[in-house]
């Protein structure tokens, strides 16, 4: 019982939810519908199709939807037949306790474009309860005095049902002193027991009566309660209160253990039929009997429980003032306690979503959520305002009185926020006011607005060559600030072809994780760089993407030997040269020129003379590969000495060639002439050989003018930028001392001073840029100097100069 009557606070609240929202688009008339209390669940209420006027097609198409304010969803749509169904026990009794009219106020909503439509249905009572006495036995003490006539109040039966099911009438089982006289007063009804005939203690002195009350329903129900009369000796004046009915106000917030009203009543008897107790006995309503207490001696009524305007605004108190006769004699009055507001309820704040989660790209305008402020209080107390506290990209437009709409007032941005709280507060304006705050969280939805970006426009990669075929040579990695497949990223390679070269057939690239990896082994000497971009796109509708640059080159490893060029072959063969028996010290022997198809320190050779060990008569320069001698002959030297000399690049690890020179000592200058590189002969049979050595010179003479003029025509073309390119390296030889050197598509040309065995320098093939005055020094037209720190020697390329 207690559950009902707190229900009944709720009625307030339900009465001014019955409002019509009008968003964005249209309204309709109210709907209502009609259904008795306590049906089954799936009962249908009423056509939502017929009376919307739209078909179940367009309720699923527009994702229609019941809203209440309620704890609990009474009411369900049927989506597919457009049936209003009954989702919940209904129980009028809980809804609306002690109201003659229950209506439930809840609204649909239609999407695309949103339109609410008020829906009120009214519950019908059925008589489902029973009426019931607060007492299961009263007594009265009636003198045998008592004049035939006489009435005594009975106490009144409670009904939670209203309107004909409520108490229609009391009846009192047959007998020959007491009827029962029935009054109804609007929907009040009440009782009095009416004595027809003078009492006789000495024949009957307790009468035993069962008083039962009965509503209007069909069929009906009742309640008993037993009334016993105990007949007295003569009391013959109750006692009497100065009004019949009294009425007090008390505020709410009246602390308990306040005096709110003292009664008085008297008795003209005196002694002990004078004194007079006070007691409540009946109640106009319920809870009276719980809230208040009288003090039985000087009538004096108490608040006993904290009273609630909300709970109930009013309180009928039935008193009885009865005298101390024997028997006792009473009189009684009515107390109605009215209760005072005061602002002791906050407001009430109730959201209801109506797009989670909200795209970014939703336009200003947008409905969110639908805000429903309520407060309990009245008149001002129960007043609002409601208002958003946090900066947020959403403002609260109102609909109509205490109903808004959450919309979207800036444009969104998921990247910056993905999403918020919003921070609704809503005051009264009691005083002092009172507020309350609800949080919203808005989730922002991701579109597909950015681009894939990657951290640099040109990705360097540098690869050995002769690495191994499926090694990672770069990694490309991009950034997308969306989120989802919108974020969801492949990477692919742009561009097919580097100057006719297919780059799919060099590098492959990984579509998720944007590592490039080399499908083949790559030669410095065939292929130093090359360029290709790889693209990002991600896996957004439609998709976006971005591209990066990537330069890949190609680091020389040392992989080719040094090469000893003419007129020296490489070791298996012996070379000779003569020198007089009278050269001094520094005397040149011979040059040992070399070269090497690597790059950088690769081709940085050095000269060495590895045989004969110890050697201490020649010396030979570690750079220039000039053989000079170190000292004066003597005569326990050899006559011919065989060298063995040793060419080594600067690689990791050196890689070498040897070439072995037979140095034969002669007695004179004039002797030397006669040597051509060849082996000395026995002065015996020098003679015989005169005429095949010169046919020897004769053939040599015309070669070499051959050969001068070739190289003039071949120099003659080249400066006028027709330069044929080899694939296969080429040593030419020129007759001014200076000599070329070509390999793949590179070309080199070396200069020299006129003195071709004195000249010495050291190429790199691999390209670098042009190199001025302040790179290079030519000491003594023979001797390259440095005079700047070199780069790294992977990184360090070949250059051309030309020496005058």
């Amino acid at each position: 019982m207690r559950i009902r009557r707190r229900l009944f606070t709720q009625a307030g609240w339900m009465m001014r939810c019955a409002i019509i929202l009008c968003l964005w688009s249209r309204c309709v008339a109210q709907i209502s519908y009609t259904v008795p209390e306590e049906v089954d669940k799936g009962t249908v209420v009423g056509d939502l199709t017929k009376d919307l006027q739209i078909n179940s097609h367009q309720l699923q198409e527009r994702g229609f939807q019941i809203v209440s304010g309620y704890s609990k969803t009474y009411f369900q749509a049927n989506l597919k037949t457009g049936a209003l169904r009954v989702n919940e026990r209904i129980d009028r009794e809980e809804l609306c306790p002690n109201l003659p009219k229950c209506t439930l106020n809840i609204e649909g909503l239609l999407k695309n474009p949103i339109n609410i439509h008020r829906i009120e249905v009214n519950v019908i009572d059925i008589n489902d309860n029973a009426p019931t006495f607060f007492e299961q036995i009263h007594v009265f003490n009636i003198s045998e005095s008592s004049s035939a006539g006489e009435r005594y109040p009975l106490p009144s039966a409670q009904d939670a049902d209203t309107g004909s099911n409520s108490v229609k009438t009391y009846t009192l089982n047959p007998n020959e002193h007491f009827t029962v006289d029935v009054s109804s007063g609007g929907d009040h009804v009440s009782a009095e027991l009416v004595l027809n005939k003078a009492l006789d203690r000495e024949k009957q002195s307790i009468i035993k009566l069962t008083l039962t009350a009965v509503d209007g329903g069909k069929p009906a129900k009742s309640g008993t309660m037993q009334i016993i009369v105990n007949v007295i000796d003569s009391n013959d004046n109750a006692p009497s209160f100065s009004k019949a009915l009294y009425k007090v106000r008390v505020r709410e917030n009246a602390a308990v253990g306040t005096a709110i009203l003292t009664l008085n009543a008297t008795d003209p008897d005196e002694g002990l039929h004078s004194e007079i107790k006070y007691a409540l006995m009946g109640r106009g309503n319920l809870n009276s009997v719980d809230k208040f207490i009288i003090s039985p001696e000087n009538g004096e009524i108490i608040v006993k429980e904290p009273l609630d305007f909300e709970e109930n605004n009013a309180y009928e108190l039935r008193v009885q003032a009865s005298d101390q006769g024997t028997p006792p004699r009473s009189g009684y009055s009515k107390v109605l306690v009215e209760v005072i507001d005061v602002n002791d309820n906050a407001p009430e704040i109730s959201v209801t979503s109506l797009m989670s989660p909200v795209k970014e790209n939703a336009e200003i305008g947008t409905a969110v959520a639908l805000v429903t402020v309520t407060d309990k209080d009245g008149g001002k107390n129960g007043q609002t305002t409601c208002r958003i506290i946090n900066s947020v990209p959403f403002k609260l437009m109102s609909n109509y009185k205490n109903y808004y709409s959450l919309v979207v007032d800036t444009p969104l941005d998921r990247e910056t926020a993905s999403q918020y709280n919003v921070i609704i507060t809503a005051a009264d304006e009691g005083s002092p006011p009172l507020s309350s705050s609800a949080s919203v969280t808005v989730l922002i939805s991701d579109m597909n607005d950015n681009a894939p970006s990657f951290s640099d426009t040109i990705v360097n990669a540098y690869v050995k060559e002769n690495s191994k075929v499926g090694e990672i040579i770069a990694r490309t990695t991009a950034q997308d600030a969306d989120t989802g497949d919108n974020a969801k990223l492949t990477y692919s390679l742009m561009d097919n072809n580097f100057k006719g070269i297919q780059i799919s057939s060099f590098v492959n690239i990984n579509s998720e994780s944007g590592d490039i990896v080399s499908l083949q082994s790559f030669n410095f000497e065939e292929l130093k760089t090359f360029q290709f971009k790889v693209q990002a796109t991600d896996s957004g509708v439609p998709p976006l993407s971005s591209n990066v640059t990537v330069n890949v080159f190609i680091l020389d490893e040392n992989d080719n030997s040094p090469a000893v060029l003419a007129p020296y072959s490489e070791h298996g063969s012996v070379n000779s040269e003569s020198i007089p028996y009278s050269a001094e010290a520094g005397y040149f022997v011979a040059k040992i020129r070399a070269v090497d198809a690597d790059s950088g320190y690769n081709a940085l050779l050095s000269y060495h003379l590895s045989e004969p060990k110890g050697n201490n008569l020649f010396r030979i320069g570690t750079s220039s590969g000039e053989i000079r001698t170190k000292r004066r002959m003597s005569d326990n030297d050899l006559k011919s000495h065989p060298l063995v000399v040793l060419v080594s690049d600067n690689g990791e690890p050196s890689l070498s060639a040897t070439v072995s020179i037979d140095v034969v000592v002669v007695e004179s200058s004039a002797d030397i002439q006669t040597q051509f590189r060849h082996v000395p002969i026995k002065e015996d049979s020098f003679s015989d050989l005169n005429l095949y050595l010169l046919i020897t010179i004769v053939s040599v003479s015309l070669i070499f003018l051959l050969s001068l003029i070739s190289l003039i025509a071949v120099k003659c073309h080249r400066t006028d930028g027709s330069f044929s390119r080899y694939s296969a390296p080429m040593i030419t030889t020129h007759p001014d001392g200076s000599w070329s050197y070509s390999k793949s598509t590179q070309q080199y040309d070396v200069c020299f001073s006129s003195d071709t065995l004195k000249s010495d320098v050291v190429v790199f093939p691999a390209p670098f840029p042009p190199v001025d005055a302040e790179l290079i020094s030519i000491n003594g037209g023979d001797t390259f100097t440095s005079t700047q720190t070199l780069p790294n020697k992977e990184k360090v390329g070949s250059f051309n100069c030309n020496c005058v």
